[in-house]
């Protein structure tokens, strides 16, 4: 394993490899490419903080926690909520934050605020051919020619090694409010769900768990705001709900899937429209589901070796495999297969920013913890 701990030694690195080389952050996400593996977590510290220009600025192999409590000590955070593949894959290291953004990692309040790479700002980053490159900036407004940052952002470093990101921060609220309101089946759930998110209350979570048959919806803000938000939304969707005690641990346990903690089978990530999520639960014939982003992000849980995508057939969205075991990833792919436009445009690309062909190479076998 190589631990480069400078920016440049990443870019000698790269210049000097033969073969293919295994990018690696935390190793929390279960990627285990073809090659010499290239660790990027001797990369780490945050490099600029400024709370009132709501920015933080960070090396790419810093650990997701120690920038979290950063922010926490300005009443700051990572608003996308990244999830912690931890849990349902029995992985061990810590998430860092160049792995969040080379994965666009987001969780449930992404409904609301939107995905990582809608905070990335900027990112430097080294390219198939070891050169150094930077691009965007550490504000909002920004422009500097072709946005990489939201082509970097979910490209599970394909296109390159990130060295640093630049992100957009935000306040956390005073409090917060999750509704438990009892839904019959995946369909009525989505039914109160999209009822929630067409109304006026600002509602930042919106999850539904069939093993426990109740819709979450959540709400943040200021005290009173919260209160306000929480009882006029049980009145606009006339069903009877109770406040939950502990909301930050519920929302922590959909983040993370924790149904599917120590469950056997393979786990399905598939995002489809809010509407189609009832007929994915349906079509799965799952042993297990949990739906998120009012239902538009269904989690499932299969028998091993179940081919979910022949069985979502005539559903429009994607199905990523996120654990199964290896020779159930190298026969049915980790990632949705695209059409051959899509697939010719993504190989020009990649072969754009890494003409050798060595970065994460065969990263489409992701293998399990």
């Amino acid at each position: 394993m190589m631990t480069p701990e400078t920016e440049e030694q990443v870019a000698e690195a790269i210049r000097d490899a033969k073969g293919p080389m295994a990018i690696q952050g935390g190793g929390t996400r279960g990627v285990a490419c073809d090659g010499k593996t290239l660790s990027i977590a001797g990369l780490k510290g945050v490099t600029l903080y400024e709370p009132g220009a709501l920015t933080l600025v960070a090396r790419a192999g810093t650990p997701v926690a120690e920038i979290e409590a950063v922010l926490a000590e300005q009443g700051q955070r990572l608003a996308f909520e990244p999830m912690d593949h931890r849990g349902i894959l029995g992985s061990a290291g810590n998430p860092t934050i160049g792995g969040v953004v080379a994965a666009n990692i987001s969780g449930p309040r992404r409904i609301q605020v939107g995905a990582a790479r809608d905070f990335a700002l900027g990112v430097r980053f080294v390219d198939g051919t070891g050169a150094i490159v930077k691009n965007g900036g550490r504000v909002m407004k920004n422009v500097t020619g072709y946005d990489l940052v939201k082509l970097f952002s979910g490209s599970w470093g394909r296109l390159g090694v990130l060295t640093e990101v630049s992100l957009k921060v935000l306040p956390i609220p005073e409090t917060s409010a999750t509704l438990f309101i009892d839904a019959a089946d995946a369909t009525d759930a989505v039914g109160v769900m999209t009822q929630a998110m067409a109304s006026a209350f600002d509602v930042s979570g919106a999850a539904y768990d069939p093993a426990a048959g109740h819709v979450a919806l959540r709400v943040e803000g200021f005290t009173g705001s919260v209160a306000y938000r929480a009882e006029a939304l049980r009145r606009h969707i006339k069903r009877d709900a109770v406040q939950a005690k502990d909301g930050e641990a519920i929302w922590q346990d959909i983040r993370d899937v924790a149904p599917f903690h120590n469950a056997a089978g393979d786990v399905w990530r598939v995002s489809v429209k809010p509407t189609d999520g009832p007929a994915v639960v349906t079509a799965a014939e799952a042993d297990g589901a949990l739906l998120d982003w009012s239902g538009g992000l269904v989690w499932v849980r299969t028998s091993e070796g179940t081919d979910l995508r022949a069985k979502l057939a005539g559903i429009e969205g994607h199905a990523t495999l996120i654990r199964a075991s290896a020779d159930t990833k190298a026969r049915l792919g980790v990632f949705q297969p695209e059409v051959a436009a899509v697939a010719a445009l993504t190989a020009g690309v990649r072969k754009k920013f890494d003409p050798r062909g060595i970065l994460n190479v065969g990263i489409d076998r992701l293998l399990a913890a």
